[in-house]
C-alpha cells in the first residue's frame, strides 16, 4: 500500500471510531433522558398529574438546520459539536433556538409559559397552578428582558446568560448533563492514549 492509501485508511478508521464514540455518548444521553422521563412520569402518576417531557422536538428542530425533517450527517456532527464541546456563544445560540418554539426569533410570554409549565412539578393541592407559572414568567421577564418589550430577543437572552450562566437553561434542559460530557471527554482521552 502506498503512503497515501495508508493515510486514507488511518483517517477512515479514526473517523469511524470517533463517530462510534459520539453515537454511544448520545445514545447514553437519550437513555438517561428516557429513564428520567419515566421516573418523572411515575412521580406525576402518583399525584394524578400528567407532566410532559419538554423540548425533544425543539432539540431535533435545532439540529435540522435545513428544515427538511431529517438530520443529515453534517447537521448531526455540528449539533453534537455544540452539545459536547460548544463554546458559551454556541450554547447560548443553540439554547435560544430551542426555546424559540415558533421560530420568530423571540421567546414570547406564551412560549415561556408553555416550557415552564412542562418543566415544573406541580403540587396537587394548588387551586390554580398556572397562576404561579404566570408569576414566574413575569419574574423571568423582569430579569432577562433588557429592552422591556415583553419578549426575549436573542440579545436579551445572551446578555442575561452572560450576567448569570445559570439562565442558559432557564426554560428547561436542552444540553447534556456535565457528567456525560466529562465522561465522554475522559473516554476520548483514554482511547486516544491507548491507540
Amino acid at each position: 500500500m502506498s503512503r497515501m492509501q495508508l493515510l486514507k485508511q488511518f483517517i477512515g478508521e479514526r473517523l469511524s471510531a470517533a463517530a462510534e464514540e459520539i453515537f454511544t455518548a448520545v445514545q447514553k444521553t437519550i437513555i438517561e433522558c428516557e429513564e428520567e422521563a419515566a421516573r418523572s412520569k411515575g412521580d406525576d402518576d402518583q399525584h394524578g398529574l400528567k407532566q410532559e417531557v419538554p423540548l425533544h422536538s425543539e432539540v431535533f428542530r435545532t439540529f435540522d438546520n435545513d428544515n427538511d425533517g431529517f438530520v443529515g450527517i453534517k447537521e448531526w456532527i455540528e449539533g453534537l459539536s455544540v452539545f459536547l464541546r460548544g463554546t458559551l456563544d454556541e450554547k447560548i445560540k443553540y439554547c435560544f433556538h430551542v426555546y424559540d418554539l415558533n421560530g420568530d426569533n423571540y421567546i414570547s410570554r406564551e412560549e415561556m409559559f408553555h416550557m415552564l409549565k412542562n418543566s415544573l412539578i406541580r403540587q396537587p393541592t394548588e387551586e390554580d397552578p398556572d397562576e404561579g407559572i404566570k408569576d414566574l414568567v413575569e419574574i423571568t421577564l423582569k430579569k432577562m428582558d433588557h429592552d422591556h418589550d415583553g419578549r426575549l430577543s436573542f440579545g436579551d437572552f445572551e446578555k442575561a446568560v452572560r450576567e448569570e450562566n445559570l439562565l442558559l437553561e432557564a426554560f428547561g434542559t436542552c444540553l447534556p448533563d456535565t457528567t456525560v460530557i466529562t465522561n465522554y471527554r475522559v473516554d476520548e482521552k483514554c482511547n486516544t492514549f491507548l491507540n
